[in-house]
């Protein structure tokens, strides 16, 4: 019988930024007292998330400085793509399974949660796609965008012999900041980028607020049962590189 879907009773990390991009990781090590799946939606603090890739580009250290100077916190999270931007006016959704076939269905896990994604926000109001921007940042074939205009959600994956750890990020608000910011790395990292794609939600529902994008996402995945981060995952992820 499979686990329930668990939800992390408290949304805010204390460690920040992070400990927020090494959490996932650690619930793919660290199985947790009631099951093997596991929910995180939260509004973060502001954040600059490079990967790997990034962190082999020449402007990299230009591009960290940078972020830092606009109020972004830098991190290097363990997902692939390129660096994106998000903040107190964003939703992450991190969602692990412990499995030991984690390789099935890698690719329809991106369809998939684009799909949810998008018909969430279809049900707040906004005329939501799935398809890449000509010159979105971190691009993927499963962005969700609005009207074609601009990207509102990106997610990436990581694989582990242990399972997959899939992120989402959607920008609700504050659209001028994200920009701001995206402007300086992008051009510090030297990728091909169009500014006019970077927006939120709020550009297409206006008065919208991060708390009924949490509240939609959570009721679109089904309700479920509320658990607090154990002691000992809550140290992992304190002592993580």
């Amino acid at each position: 019988m499979a686990s329930p879907l668990l939800v992390l009773a408290e949304p805010a990390h204390p460690g920040g930024p992070v400990h927020d991009v090494a959490l996932p990781t650690v619930l793919l090590r660290q199985r947790l007292p009631d099951g093997d799946e596991v929910l995180r939606v939260y509004s973060p603090d502001p954040t600059a998330a490079f990967t790997r890739r990034d962190t082999r580009r020449p402007g990299y250290d230009a591009a960290v400085a940078l972020a830092r100077s606009s109020g972004f916190s830098p991190v290097v999270r363990p997902q692939g793509g390129r660096v994106a931007a998000y903040h107190g006016g964003s939703v992450v959704i991190d969602h692990v399974l412990r499995t030991d076939r984690p390789h099935d269905g890698l690719v329809d896990r991106f369809r998939r949660f684009a799909e949810l994604h998008a018909e969430v926000l279809r049900r707040l109001g906004v005329d939501a796609r799935i398809g890449e921007l000509p010159g979105e940042y971190c691009p993927g074939e499963f962005s969700v965008n609005a009207a074609g205009v601009h990207k509102l959600a990106g997610s990436a994956q990581r694989v582990t012999r242990d399972g997959w750890a899939f992120s989402t990020v959607v920008q609700v608000r504050g659209t001028d900041r994200l920009r701001e910011v995206m402007d300086r790395v992008h051009d510090a990292l030297g990728y091909p980028y169009a500014a006019a794609t970077v927006g939120s939600v709020e550009d297409h529902v206006p008065g919208i607020a991060v708390d009924d994008v949490v509240s939609a996402m959570l009721e679109a995945y089904g309700g479920p049962h509320r658990v607090p981060l154990p002691a000992e995952v809550l140290e992992a992820v304190a002592e993580a590189p």
